[in-house]
Parts: structure tokens; sequence; C-alpha cells
């Protein structure tokens, strides 16, 4: 079968990967010049342990699963990896009832998660202070670009192809086939794949993508930045793995924290704050059309309404 991916991402190359491994003769598009420019090279390069997720839910399988997989696969393929482990820390008595829930939840989760007492805690962290902490043993740091690396290596390995620099700019079913106009980014030339199937990975831009190919998903994507701190080295020596907050858990991030990457830097953030573009990285990046979406998009006001006081806090 001739499947066409859209999106040079963790979520594009995984899935291009593996329809490549089945025998399927696959084309992955990717607008930028070099892979993983997003979302998927952006992050903090945590490989979470399914610690937060309800019990049962998709999220905690899946979360579960994937930090073992992600582990298992970079171990394999020479990548950058570091299974560090995390602290969850308490800093005042009001947050030991919510440590406590959170670690039942890791355990009905099966993830690998233990109390600690002030001093336990001080023997993998020596510099905090706290009342508490868990100890996440199966969290790790990995290179999720070079992740992406092997991925297109293995659908190229595979007989397909990773065309960078092309854009999707619409899609349409003809009979059986899928006819994807396709643009090479900087020549403005186009020209038409025919394919058996289409999937689109397309990050910050799916809900466009959707709609150019004449799928309406009822969604609106709005961006959020997370924006970091990088620790100067004498700081950075004073953190060993990772060091997170006890969650609010009447908001959807973890809160601020201490992240040692794989190459030895520590960052201390995120907060989440709306970006006035969906790829701007710089507080002064303004794109008007993502403004103008974001600002139009109902469910935005609705989720500000809700989070006033610490979405202000955030920024």
């Amino acid at each position: 079968m001739r499947v066409v991916v859209v999106g040079g991402g963790i979520i594009g190359l995984a899935t291009a990967a593996r329809l490549a491994r089945r025998g399927d003769d696959v084309t992955v598009l990717e607008k930028e010049r070099e892979l993983s420019c997003h979302q998927t090279g952006r992050n903090s390069g945590v490989i979470h342990s399914g610690l937060y997720y309800a019990p049962g839910s998709l999220k905690a399988r899946l979360g579960t699963a994937g930090a073992a997989s992600m582990t298992r696969f970079a171990a394999e393929h020479d990548v950058p990896v570091a299974v560090t482990g995390k602290l969850v820390v308490a800093t005042d008595a009001g947050e030991r009832d919510r440590l406590r829930t959170l670690a039942e939840r890791g355990a009905a989760n099966g993830v690998p998660v233990r109390e600690l007492d002030p001093v336990e805690a001080r023997e993998h962290e020596p510099e905090i202070a706290c009342v508490g902490a868990l100890r996440v043993e199966s969290t790790g740091v990995v290179d999720y670009r070079a992740v992406c690396a092997v991925l297109a290596r293995q659908v190229r390995d595979a007989g397909g192809v990773v065309l960078l620099g092309r854009a999707l700019l619409g899609a349409r079913t003809v009979g059986t086939q899928v006819r994807v106009d396709v643009e090479e980014v900087g020549t403005h030339a186009g020209y038409e794949l025919v394919a058996d199937a289409l999937v689109v990975c397309g990050g910050l831009h799916a809900d466009r993508l959707a709609l150019a190919c004449g799928v309406d998903p009822g969604a609106r994507i709005v961006p959020f930045r997370g924006e970091y701190f990088d620790l100067a080295p004498r700081a950075a020596d004073r953190v060993r793995g990772l060091v997170y907050p006890v969650p609010d858990p009447r908001f959807p991030f973890l809160g601020v924290h201490l992240t040692r990457g794989v190459h030895g830097d520590v960052h201390a953030g995120p907060n989440a704050v709306l970006a006035l573009a969906r790829e701007g990285y710089r507080r002064r990046d303004v794109a008007w059309r993502d403004v103008v979406d974001a600002a139009s998009w109902p469910g935005l006001w609705r989720l500000a309404g809700r989070n006033l006081v610490p979405g202000a806090a955030e920024v």
C-alpha cells in the first residue's frame, strides 16, 4: 500500500517507520529543512513514567508502557538516554496528603514509586529542602532528536522516502485513491502525489491540515509556550537528576521543575503562557493569523475564565 505521512516529528516518523517495516511504500513529507524542529525538538527530553494519570486510563497504560519501550529503543540504537529517576517533593505539610495520593496512583499504574522522608530524599538530591518526597525510579531523559534520526533511517532502510522542505497543501479522495497536493517550500513549485492512504501528524498545525483535507476536527489548536531558564554550571552541579513539585490537581501542568538533560545541562521550568504564534519560541514572535484564530475560538475564553489567576501567575 502506498502511504503518505505528513510530519517529521516523533509521531509522524514513528508512524512512518512502523508502516514501512510492515511493507508499505511510505513517503514522509516535512515542511522544514530538517526533522523534529518543533515540539519534538523543543521539549525537556523527559521520559515520563505514567505516574500522574488516572489508574486504568489510556494515558496511564501508554505512559507506563511507553517509558519502558522508549528506554529500550534508545539503548538498542545508541541514542543518548539516562534513567536518572526523579523526586516529587512536598515543601509544606499541606502537600503531604497529595503526595500520598500520588504514590497510591503510581502504584496502581505499575510505576516503581517509593515514599521518602526528608533525610532519605537528600540522599538522592542533597541540596533540597522538603517535608517528604516520592522517588520514581523509571523516569529518565532522552535525546528525542536523535530518536527521530533513527526512525527516519528505519523508514529509508525499509525502502521509504523522507522529503524535507515539502508542505501539504491539501488532499482529496478520488475513488479508492488519495490525491495529495504538495508544495516545495521556497520555490512554491507544486505537484501531486497519488496514494492509497494519507496519515497527517501535523503537530501545531493539525487542525488546519485537517481542514485542508476536507475534515473538520471540531477543535482548534491554541498555542501555549513553556519558558525555561538554563542553570549556570555552578548551579547545575547542585542538581543530580529531576526534581518536581507536587502538582496542583486543578491544573493540567506539573509545575516548574528542575531537569538534568542527557548532555549535562540543567533547566528550570516550564511555565505555560499563551503564545502569539504557533511556532513562536520567543516573546516577540507574533503571527497575526494565529492570534486571530486563537482569539476567535470560544474555547480559549472559557479556559481563560476558569484559570485567570493561575494564568496570570504563569506569565
